[in-house]
């Protein structure tokens, strides 16, 4: 009969760490997720205030208007972010 124990498949040590870099790499995946889903946050947001009409290239006031969307919807996202992380402190 085969036995299944531990030195079958690598020891506990072996699965914890297998475990640990699972997570991480699940995390870090997340992380990617989410500033994915950011930048198409960007997008759709900074692109509807500032192009009023498709061309072959942004003009100076366009760009403009889309790196200072851009600026400012990182600072609010920011602003809030550290809102709630000081609200979930403060009654945490």
């Amino acid at each position: 009969m085969t036995d299944f124990g531990s030195d079958s498949f690598g020891s506990n040590s072996d699965s914890s760490k297998t475990d640990k870099e699972l997570q991480q790499f699940l995390m870090v995946e997340k992380q990617k997720a989410q500033f994915n889903a950011q930048i198409h946050e960007f997008n759709d947001f900074c692109w509807d205030k500032c192009v009023d009409k498709p061309s072959s290239k942004l003009d100076s006031k366009t760009e403009t208007c889309l790196v200072n969307c851009v600026d400012r919807f990182i600072d609010v996202s920011l602003l809030i972010t550290n809102r709630f992380a000081q609200l979930l402190q403060k009654h945490g």
